[in-house]
């Protein structure tokens, strides 16, 4: 290993086009590429990991690290990248978990997104959540959402996030970008003051607690647009983990709200291409149309998903209609669309050219 570990490990994860990076004590560097886990042949010992933290680590980072266990942090390597790390310890020794950060933002076209997702960016009011398990881009997907705006409109659009990722230069909107730890103390104190200092749009990382959301309402009812992501696989699921923030008695209220308050979800998974040499983005869409207030209102969340498929003519689509258009395209196999699907009985059904009446399905 050379003088400089942790930028010859980098280089080469850049090289083979790895998302990201996995570092720990005596076994070899893992990269993930195209989805698939990869060993390398640099295996790390004690000191080769403790001259890597060296490098990445202020004083502040690494008290945090020492004191909890977990620390995150942007990194930056000349001429390489950026990357998100998560430094972690594991059986009593540092452990590195890295995510290659692409410094270009690319347009809805160049990342494969639906067309329909323009929409999103024309909300005026309330709140868009982008969700996924990790490493399913939405990360990707909202900064590029964002940059849309940028390019297209003059608001003010502040960030709060833990930590950076992509950075944004003005175009037509003022963009402020707030690190968490080093601008702010927390996701919620930047949320509250946020709202004394005139924008027009709030980015939330991620939504973390229930005061993260009352904020979030807040911003809403008062005629701001909130984005923020949530670790859910779908848009029902993304509703059930919002309530879950809240006391039963307290769900009634909140749906109401909701109904009220959000603008859509994206949800979206990262599927591997056709020729298994590359991701392609699996996206399920759902406005906030009467039909699905309606559905929140009255507490019929589990009409959501039939509510999402028959409504493509609004611009939504169901995971399963995504996947099917995929196909079609030859963008993915069918067999990975199976593995990829919430019911993959019924997209076996789809792949037949049956689709069953969902109108009854909702009304039901």
């Amino acid at each position: 290993m050379s003088e400089n570990p942790i930028r010859e490990v980098l280089r080469f994860a850049v090289e083979q086009k790895a998302s990201d990076i996995h570092i720990k004590t005596g076994a070899p560097v893992t990269l993930r590429v195209s989805g698939n886990l990869v060993e390398c042949d640099f295996i790390t010992d004690e000191k080769c990991l403790l001259e890597m933290l060296s490098m990445m680590l202020t004083d502040d980072q690494r008290k945090k690290y020492n004191n909890v266990g977990d620390v995150d942090l942007s990194y930056v390597e000349p001429e390489i990248g950026r990357f998100r790390v998560n430094i972690h310890k594991q059986r009593g020794s540092a452990t590195l978990a890295l995510r290659h950060v692409k410094s270009k933002i690319l347009d809805f076209k160049s990342l494969g997104l639906p067309p329909q997702i323009d929409k999103i960016a024309q909300f005026e009011r309330g709140i868009v959540f982008v969700t996924g398990t990790t490493g399913s881009g939405k990360s990707t997907t909202l900064a590029s959402i964002i940059d849309y705006i940028n390019q297209n409109k003059k608001m003010h659009i502040i960030t709060i996030e833990d930590p950076i990722e992509y950075e944004f230069k003005d175009k037509e909107s003022f963009i402020e970008q707030r690190e968490v730890g080093l601008d702010t103390v927390s996701f919620e104190s930047a949320f509250i003051h946020s709202l004394r200092q005139d924008p027009d749009i709030i980015v939330v990382g991620e939504m973390r607690s229930k005061d993260s959301f009352e904020a979030a309402l807040k911003a809403a009812d008062t005629g701001h647009l909130v984005f923020s992501t949530l670790h859910t696989r779908n848009a029902p699921q993304s509703i059930n983990r919002i309530l879950d923030f809240y006391d039963s008695s307290e769900h009634l209220a909140l749906r109401q709200s909701l109904s009220a308050s959000l603008a859509g979800i994206v949800s979206q998974r990262l599927l591997t291409n056709a020729q298994g040499n590359g991701v392609v983005p699996s996206v399920e869409i759902m406005y906030n149309t009467p039909i699905i207030q309606s559905l929140l209102r009255e507490n019929k969340l589990d009409k959501l998903a039939a509510a999402i498929e028959g409504s493509r003519e609004d611009g939504m689509q169901s995971f399963n209609q995504s996947l099917v258009d995929l196909v079609n395209k030859g963008l993915i196999s069918e067999e990975e669309a199976l593995k990829n699907s919430d019911n993959a009985e019924s997209l076996k059904m789809n792949f037949k050219g049956v689709f069953l009446g969902l109108e009854n399905k909702i009304l039901s």
